[in-house]
C-alpha cells in the first residue's frame, strides 16, 4: 500500500486519510491499515482537549513544510488532513517519510 491509496488530490491541497493511535512512546507515520486503507500515524498526546488533533496538525506541518489541518474525524481515531499545497509534492514528501 503507498500513501496515494489513502489520500486524494484537490486543488491547492492533499487530503490524507489516517488512523491515529494516541498515547504512543513515540511520534511517527508507522504504516498503513490495509482494512481501513488509512495511514498509521502515531501521536504522544492524549487524545483530550485537542491535544491529540493539535499533535497531527504540527507533525504534518513538520514533514510537510505546509499548513495542514484535520477536517474529518475530530473525535475519532479515524481522521481526515488536509495539508495545504502542491499536492504532487506533498505526495512525494510522504512517500518519503514512509520509508
Amino acid at each position: 500500500m503507498r500513501v496515494a491509496d489513502v489520500s486524494r488530490k484537490k486543488e491547492g491541497c492533499l487530503e490524507l486519510d489516517i488512523m491515529v493511535s494516541p498515547r504512543s512512546n513515540r511520534s511517527g507515520l508507522e504504516g498503513f491499515d490495509e482494512w481501513r486503507k488509512r495511514a498509521i500515524l502515531r501521536v504522544k498526546a492524549p487524545p483530550l482537549d485537542g491535544r491529540a488533533n493539535k499533535e497531527v496538525e504540527s507533525y504534518f506541518k513538520e514533514i510537510t513544510g505546509c499548513r495542514s489541518s484535520v477536517t474529518a474525524g475530530m473525535t475519532s481515531h479515524q481522521k481526515t488532513v488536509t495539508i495545504a499545497g502542491d499536492p504532487d509534492s506533498i505526495l512525494e514528501t510522504l512517500e518519503k517519510a514512509m520509508q
